[in-house]
């Protein structure tokens, strides 16, 4: 099995995104443990599967089509 592991800090600047949100926001409603990352050893440290990532974004994003994020975590479709 080989996959690019990350860090929440390099999962931030690849994806563009604050790393508080993806802790707060993202980290289990749309990042799933087990799925999108994992806890090595037990541990409290959390390492990201980027293919997994990648693969749900390019996914999600040719589901929905074009969205506009709104302030309360939902979104806006345009199509």
């Amino acid at each position: 099995m080989s996959s690019e592991y990350l860090t929440t800090e390099e999962l931030a600047a690849r994806i563009k995104y604050d790393v508080r949100t993806i802790r707060d926001r993202l980290k289990d409603s749309v990042l799933l443990e087990g799925i999108h990352y994992i806890r090595p050893f037990g541990g409290r440290k959390i390492l990201y599967l980027w293919d997994a990532i990648e693969k749900d974004m390019v996914a999600q994003s040719r589901e929905n089509g074009a969205m506009v994020p709104m302030a309360n975590g939902s979104v806006c479709r345009i199509n």
